[in-house]
């Protein structure tokens, strides 16, 4: 499998060792900057080339530009007839979402976190403690200091960024019980305008409600879940030292492979390159577009429901689909 890269920012680097861990041969990246485009190359043995020329001769695509870019580039690398991994969220706006879906193809979702062992194995675990009656995941973190995390025109803040992770786990866990509902608290500090702190309540047909936290003000990297029912709990640790616990029993780790940084692995970019790699042969994608327009619904209608305090926002949301999250909040927050 031959790939191509749009985008040559943070996240670039992480795709490219994963595609250098499964032999998986990068021909081309292009950025916005081609200075940033000539340096990626350089890197990973691939040549610089500008967007219009993508996929450059690649097998597949990998979308890692910002998220108000993923809907061109995504449908471009389609009509070429490529396989796509567009990072998450999806786009920056559920209009987006719904071209990207609309175009057909191979899509697969870059939700890292839906390909991690752990969180595999969690689920394997969900199975023997039967229906749940809590779910809270947590993603604690500091404010990143690179990147364009920080402006508005991204599309929102924590919950945009890291959110979509925690969402994307919930939904997962949740599995075939359906979100009917969100409610949602965002924070900003005076030296931004977008959130960075959140806690969101996704309440499901079953009556289950899943409390999602997320912050860019904690000093440390602490992301964890915890789901129970009336017959057990499972508690999954991701950082800062991964690890599982079952009714408080410490359970046993599938050994790393050790082709990698333990990190690739552990957090799922490993088997998410060996999925895309299995797209790319004919295989059906196990986490697509569609699921990546799920997360960005809830996400919407989280900031939706941030802007009137106490409310709820029944799902799918039915609000406006030209509309990026952060906007969804601000024409009634403001900064």
């Amino acid at each position: 499998m031959n790939l191509a890269f749009a985008g040559a920012g943070m996240i670039s680097l992480v795709h490219a060792m994963a595609a250098e861990a499964t032999e998986s041969p990068i021909l081309a990246i292009a950025s916005r900057t081609e200075a940033r485009a000539t340096e990626r190359a350089g890197q990973v043995g691939a040549r610089a080339v500008p967007f219009e020329e993508l996929p450059a001769g690649a097998d597949a695509v990998v979308v890692c530009t910002p998220p108000d870019r993923h809907a061109a580039d995504t449908l471009q690398a389609l009509t070429a007839g490529c396989v796509v991994l567009v990072e998450k969220p999806l786009a920056s706006t559920l209009g987006d979402a719904d071209a990207i879906v609309a175009a057909g193809g191979q899509v697969v979702y870059a939700e890292n976190l839906a390909f991690s062992p752990l969180v595999v194995r969690t689920s394997e675990l969900m199975s023997d403690i039967g229906s749940l009656n809590f779910m809270e995941i947590r993603q604690l973190s500091p404010r990143p200091s690179w990147g364009e995390f920080l402006d508005p025109t991204r599309g929102g803040g924590v919950l945009f960024d890291l959110g979509s992770h925690a969402i994307a786990l919930a939904l997962l866990l949740a599995g075939s019980d359906a979100p009917v509902g969100v409610q949602a608290t965002l924070e900003h500090s005076s030296d931004i305008e977008v959130d960075d702190y959140a806690e969101v309540f996704i309440d499901f047909a079953s009556g289950l409600r899943a409390r999602i936290e997320t912050s860019w003000r904690h000093p440390d990297a602490v992301w964890d879940v915890q789901v129970s029912s009336n017959s057990g709990v499972v508690r999954t640790e991701l950082m800062p030292q991964p690890g599982i616990e079952h009714n408080g029993e410490s359970v046993a780790l599938t050994p790393l492979t050790g082709i990698a940084d333990p990190h690739l692995e552990h957090y799922g970019y490993i088997d998410q390159m060996l999925t895309l790699r299995d797209v790319v042969g004919g295989a059906p994608s196990p986490i697509d577009a569609r699921f990546g327009r799920r997360v960005l619904d809830v996400l919407s209608a989280a900031y939706a429901a941030a802007s009137k305090p106490g409310s709820s926002v029944s799902l799918p949301f039915a609000g406006p689909r030209n509309r990026t999250p952060h906007q969804l909040w601000s024409d009634t927050v403001g900064p």
